[in-house]
């Protein structure tokens, strides 16, 4: 495989983008804080994901990616699970946050928040 198709990726949404720099200015975080995704174990369904703000990579294998000015940082772990991952926000009737839309989990529980993989 060539280097393009190793390619990880996480894709922000319009709408993520726009709440990450609302939030980063609502909750006063300095200058440069970008919106911190990991995947971390436990949860229902044997991995979860965790939101937190940081102001610099803390490991030399974090990853940043950006749109609209709006940055997320990740380790190289949690991109192993994350990679080609959508994040959303949404907001609807029951409850508003950050929405994970990600094609290597098999299953998920009810809240979004807890996911499996296929170790096999």
């Amino acid at each position: 495989m060539d280097a393009e198709t190793q390619k990880q990726e996480i894709f922000i949404t319009d709408s993520a983008a726009q709440q990450i720099a609302r939030l980063i200015k609502k909750t006063g975080q300095p200058e440069g804080a970008m919106l911190r995704v990991t995947v971390t174990g436990g949860g229902c369904s044997g991995f979860q994901y965790a939101f937190d703000f940081d102001t610099e990579t803390s490991a030399a294998d974090d990853v940043i990616f950006e749109k609209d000015g709006a940055k997320v940082v990740t380790d190289m772990l949690s991109l192993n699970f994350l990679d080609q991952s959508a994040i959303d926000y949404v907001s609807d009737l029951g409850a508003a946050g950050f929405k994970i839309s990600n094609p290597n989990a098999v299953a998920s529980c009810g809240c979004g928040n807890s996911f499996s993989v296929d170790m096999g």
